[in-house]
């Protein structure tokens, strides 16, 4: 069955970028002129999705009305005589089919997926997490999101992105450990997943990088989930389940990750989209090089 359903969990408070996230969601930080979660989403259509379940939670109403219809700003530009940018706002809400849901209580990852089990309805379904942007290496490769979906159509089992980062930098992620299926392969067969390890105990550099895609199955195994620390349900815990019970796979994609939870990667994919536009490019190389020379 092909993948046409995608959740994107956007519940949490973002409290590492207080205070703007404080009216703000953090999934509505703009990279230049387009906000993170539209990257996200523009990944998700460009790779086929046409149903996507957004989990909000308090205050992130801004996320719903960037996705809507806004007549008011559209008369504007029209009396303005602007009226390719209405074609562009417009745009914004018309790639896909957007419905919104909301977690009360923040009890974790696992938790706001099974959120959308009814939305699912028994299908294969993507995951895509809504604070981060994934980046091809060139405009000629895949979509992140399209990379894990033929993994999962030549499989049969549901996949999880990884990339590989330092050894000293294991502690901050969910790290796989797998066998290669085949030499020179970037897909593991996945055997367990080890949530922040220590870089002793570290099984590998493979860390996940916020894409998913699962069977429906994962509902049962999160509801088997035992609550972890702060009452959440850890989606790494139910993955475990999953994985003992039917053929899982890790994916170790060609694509850079940026966390745009963590302040530092934030700027960096501000500054590398920047770097990379004609309108921006040329003059912010130029103060780079003024700033660097000072």
């Amino acid at each position: 069955m092909q993948v046409k359903k995608a959740i994107i969990p956007a519940a949490g408070m973002g409290t590492r970028f207080l205070p703007a996230t404080k009216s703000m969601p953090k999934e509505m930080l703009p990279i230049i002129d387009k906000p993170v979660l539209q990257f996200v989403i523009e990944e998700a259509v460009a790779s086929g999705i046409e149903d996507i379940l957004i989990i909000t939670g308090r205050g992130k109403q801004a996320i719903e009305n960037h996705f809507d219809y806004a007549p008011d700003l559209e008369l504007f530009l029209q009396e303005a005589g602007k009226p390719e940018l209405i074609e562009q706002v417009r745009y914004i809400g018309e790639q896909c089919r957007i419905f919104y849901i909301r977690q009360k209580v923040q009890r974790g990852l696992g938790d706001a997926i099974r959120i959308g089990r009814r939305h699912i309805a028994g299908e294969p379904f993507a995951v895509l997490l809504g604070d981060t942007i994934i980046d091809p290496p060139n405009d000629h490769a895949q979509p992140g999101l399209r990379q894990l979906l033929d993994a999962h159509e030549r499989t049969g089992g549901s996949v999880v992105a990884v990339h590989r980062v330092p050894r000293e930098w294991v502690s901050r992620y969910g790290i796989v450990d797998g066998k290669p299926c085949g030499e020179g392969d970037d897909l593991y067969r996945l055997q367990r997943l080890i949530e922040k390890p220590s870089p002793a105990e570290a099984p590998s550099e493979l860390a996940i990088a916020g894409r998913y895609v699962f069977d429906a199955e994962i509902f049962a195994c999160i509801d088997e989930t035992r609550e972890g620390v702060g009452g959440e349900i850890q989606l790494t815990d139910a993955m475990n389940l999953l994985a003992q019970r039917r053929p899982m796979y890790a994916l170790a994609w060609q694509a850079r990750r940026y966390d745009i939870g963590n302040r530092l990667e934030y700027a960096r994919c501000f500054l590398d989209y920047a770097l990379r536009r004609e309108d921006t490019g040329p003059a912010l190389r130029d103060h780079l090089r003024k700033w660097l020379e000072q």
